[in-house]
């Protein structure tokens, strides 16, 4: 999976930037201090002032180790964005991992 982005962790999410063919941005994943219920996304991502997704903190199956499932948007995407950013390597630093999805592919 190519990855997109980089991060650091930071008080209460982190800090890193996002880069594409299209997207150059420095970006916050921050924690959601206005979670509502059990569904309701664990952070929200910001650029700027402007959010521009959510995510949810999900266990990986079979491990205890977690990793965040990322859906970033905007309006000149022709889809959102999805992805996991995930930690490893001992380097502290977390990666931002995307992957087409398939029912995009078969189009």
């Amino acid at each position: 999976m190519p990855v997109i982005g980089i991060f650091s962790a930071v008080k209460d999410g982190y800090s890193g930037t996002i880069r594409t063919l299209m997207i150059n941005a420095k970006v916050l994943i921050m924690a959601n201090d206005r979670k509502e219920g059990e569904s309701g996304p664990d952070f929200r991502i910001t650029t700027g002032t402007n959010e521009i997704g959510v995510a949810w903190r999900r266990k990986r199956n079979g491990t205890e180790e977690t990793y965040l499932r990322i859906k970033i948007d905007d309006p000149t995407l022709p889809h959102p964005i999805w992805g996991a950013l995930v930690e490893g390597g001992g380097d502290g630093v977390a990666r931002l991992l995307w992957r087409r999805d398939r029912k995009e592919e078969a189009q």
